[in-house]
């Protein structure tokens, strides 16, 4: 993950937090919608802005649980 990629799923869980902390009605079908309309409203300003969509940044060639099993600490736990 890149910084931007970052960056946007950072600021996309800031928001979301935000906002369900400012709401009233507090179920779990508002939640959800609040998770659901901030993503979507990210996803959207990405393609506006011709960002690169989080399906297709490159992936690792390997996984976690394979570098552990070679070894390897990975830098995210």
């Amino acid at each position: 993950m890149g910084s931007a990629e970052l960056g946007a799923n950072i600021f996309r869980i800031d928001l979301t937090e935000d906002l369900l902390k400012k709401q009233d009605e507090k179920s779990e079908s508002k939640a959800t919608k609040t998770h659901y309309d901030v993503g979507k409203a990210i996803r959207e300003t990405i393609a506006k802005l011709g960002g690169t969509m989080p399906e297709d940044l490159p992936t690792p060639k390997k996984s976690i649980k394979e570098l552990k099993k070679e070894g390897n600490k990975p830098l995210i736990k």
